[in-house]
């Protein structure tokens, strides 16, 4: 069974700590098998204080990062003051050398910076709160930050943004292991959306608007609604009831993004979930999904995830069947 060990350091934030073990544990197999083993660790295996007026005890210390396929850091207040290797102690530091190659290690919010003091993050994209964001950038160059997003993905390596945004990540972890079936049915358990649009910038601090203003929420639902349709931005805006300058500009400032790259990932999403759960041909799938043809499909996919429609069909298809046979 894949395992997830949590380091939880001192002064952890109890609502980011929790998060690993409430979106793995709660993943279960076809016949309600888990399919992760979650374990919480501390560095010498005693207690560790948090951020809230109480401490946690841990169930062993750090040594089971060597037996883990995926390490997941969670924030904690003091990982703001770090600022290179020095900040690092040598605990910790032989704590994070234990994990084995291809183990992932995963960051929720300012772990960020721990993974980038350890040297984990050079040459690599990542991203971490926000507001912390340009200190970050400032001290460490070589890490390609993008204050912009959820989460970033780099294969053995992902990082995630403030708080929630480690759930968007853990949810992604599990759909990226086994699909999005069983990522969306851990969400509705834990009830939180499976995929969150926009990123960080839909959450950065902004002028209240007039509570006459009109939404775009009504319109997107209207456009989910209609996926396999070739919607023009046109349209959406006369949906909404506003100009197309108008509707772009309220449009970016709710979901942090353009209509056009929003309509592409809905359509991309629901194109995996067709490839996983369906047989419909490429083509079936394309419309379906408003990609018009399997080439433009196969084109979208590729940009989005790095594979084509045919490799992440066998992946998903092999892996429910695997699951299915535990």
């Amino acid at each position: 069974m894949h395992r997830v060990a949590v380091l939880a350091l001192d002064g952890v934030i109890p609502f980011e700590l929790s998060i690993p073990s409430r979106i793995f544990a709660t993943a279960r197999g076809p016949a309600g098998e888990p399919l992760y083993d979650v374990v919480t660790c501390t560095l010498d295996g005693g207690p560790v204080r948090t951020t809230a007026d109480f401490s946690i005890a841990a169930s062993c210390d750090a040594g089971v990062l060597a037996t883990a396929d995926t390490v997941v850091l969670p924030a904690a207040d003091t990982h703001v003051a770090i600022t290179g290797p020095e900040s690092l102690s040598p605990e910790l530091l032989d704590a994070l050398s234990l994990m084995r190659p291809g183990a992932r290690a995963v960051s929720i919010c300012v772990a960020t910076f721990v993974l980038a003091a350890a040297g984990l993050l050079d040459g690599r994209p990542a991203t971490t709160h926000w507001k912390h964001a340009e200190r970050f950038a400032r001290l460490f160059p070589r890490v390609r930050v993008d204050a912009g997003v959820l989460f970033v993905d780099d294969g053995d390596v992902l990082t995630s943004a403030g708080a929630s945004s480690g759930v968007d990540l853990c949810l992604h972890l599990v759909r990226r292991d086994h699909g999005s079936e069983v990522a969306n049915q851990v969400a509705r358990s834990c009830v939180v959306p499976p995929w969150r649009d926009g990123g960080q910038a839909q959450y950065i601090e902004h002028p209240v608007p007039e509570p006459s203003t009109a939404g775009t929420a009504p319109t997107r639902a209207w456009a989910l609604s209609r996926l396999a349709e070739p919607l023009q931005l046109a349209e959406l805006a006369r949906h909404a009831g506003m100009s197309r300058r108008t509707f772009t500009r309220r449009f970016r400032e709710e979901v942090g993004m353009s209509p056009g790259q929003w309509l592409t990932r809905q359509r991309v999403e629901l194109a995996r979930r067709l490839l996983e759960t369906s047989d419909l041909p490429m083509d079936g799938v394309a419309g379906r999904a408003g990609f018009g043809t399997a080439a433009s499909f196969r084109r979208h996919l590729h940009a989005a995830l790095g594979v084509s429609p045919h490799a992440y069909r066998r992946t998903f298809r092999a892996t429910r069947e695997e699951t299915a046979e535990v």
